[in-house]
């Protein structure tokens, strides 16, 4: 079947538009990638794979290459914060035994593996700039671009984001980003043999996790309750991240006593909110965080955001027009991005609320349960 569209521009070279690019390369159909980042950098130190987000990037077809970059192991170890593990989140049975578990991997890594794999399909990369301006009519989209260019496609992707240009422009009413009550920092540090999986470190006035990121790294990520921080010069970040570990042994305890001004750490707000459905405007679509921001409570952020980019694939082939398969692809992804924000924030509340591990551990089996089943 020829697809119903030939021509598509993805704003935002992020995971979600560079999964979308790939998929939509495979396809024939002429894509266009543009990134206002003139040096294309991604930031952050690591991030968590569960096992869904696994068979995602099975499908994308990277999983060799995550997991020779990576790190799988088998559920989540839940530990007090002395350490000793009391409890086992496993990965959801749906996925079979033979399916790698959960793991992580460096950002940095991540994006390198899917940028060469964007360019290799045959996407045209532009960097430097982004849209002014779209203009939807039946037969497609009128572009005016940041650097006074003009382009004309059969659809317009919007991955730019939680700040999403895209989505400012064509639903000018939608919600804007709340910060959630949460402050996350992390850490990059290197792997002792001992952390073969993620790790929780529960019951204390933080939250912390451990996640290998390869054979050699892990990192580690810590969730703090608090007014939104101000900006913090980097030279202050580890005195104040080991005040917030203190009292927590084991391996927190032993890279606390190891940071000091060198510690690559890294702060930010959570902010998330939910967009109504559709997520789309004549022919123009949101993808990723500019449709669905979530926290990182269930670690699906990336998942949900290479899922977007298979099923709108799919339904591209399988419609006999735009409108169709728009419609198609909202039908299988609103309500199964809808849980991962949801649920993320029912987590992120628990927590503050200081509800007992096992009420948090629960949410968080039952919702990978869910995304275990076929997207």
């Amino acid at each position: 079947m020829t697809p119903p569209l030939q021509s598509v521009l993805i704003v935002g070279g992020g995971i979600a538009g560079m999964a979308t690019a790939i998929e939509l390369r495979r396809r024939g159909i002429a894509v266009d990638l543009i990134d206002l980042d003139p040096q294309w950098r991604v930031y952050g130190a690591g991030i968590t794979i569960t096992a869904p987000t696994l068979r995602a990037f099975g499908q994308l077809g990277i999983l060799d290459a995550v997991l020779e970059r990576g790190y799988s192991g088998r559920g989540i170890r839940i530990c007090t914060t002395d350490g000793t593990p009391v409890d086992e989140v496993s990965d959801p049975a749906e996925l079979g035994v033979d399916a790698p578990g959960s793991g992580g991997i460096m950002r940095p890594v991540l994006h390198q593996i899917l940028s060469e794999r964007t360019r290799a399909s045959g996407t045209a990369v532009q960097l430097g700039v982004t849209v002014d301006a779209l203009a939807s009519d039946e037969l497609g989209v009128d572009v005016r671009f940041s650097d006074g260019g003009h382009g004309r496609y059969d659809l317009v992707i919007g991955a730019d984001g939680l700040n999403s240009k895209v989505r400012r422009l064509i639903f000018p009413e939608a919600p804007v980003p709340e910060y959630t009550g949460q402050t996350i920092w992390r850490l990059f540090a290197d792997r002792p043999p001992e952390i073969d999986r993620r790790h929780f470190f529960l019951g204390g006035p933080v939250k912390i996790g451990v996640a290998p990121v390869s054979q050699q790294s892990l990192y580690l990520f810590l969730l703090e309750n608090t007014p939104r921080r101000p900006i913090m010069p980097d030279a202050e970040l580890a005195a104040e991240m080991a005040r917030l570990m203190a009292g927590y042994g084991g391996i927190v305890g032993r890279l606390r006593d190891g940071l000091g001004p060198q510690s690559p750490i890294i702060m930010r707000p959570l902010e998330a909110f939910l967009l109504p459905a559709p997520w789309y405007r004549g022919r123009v679509l949101l993808i990723g965080d500019a449709a669905h921001p979530t926290t990182p409570q269930l670690a699906s952020g990336a998942g949900m955001a290479v899922e977007d980019a298979i099923v709108l694939g799919q339904q591209i082939d399988t419609a006999d027009n735009v409108a169709a398969a728009l419609a198609g692809f909202m039908a299988r992804r609103a309500a199964r991005c809808q849980l991962v924000v949801e649920n993320s924030l029912a987590i992120g509340r628990l927590e503050q609320a200081g509800a007992p591990p096992t009420e948090q551990t629960r949410l968080v089996a039952q919702s990978l349960a869910v995304l275990a089943q076929p997207i």
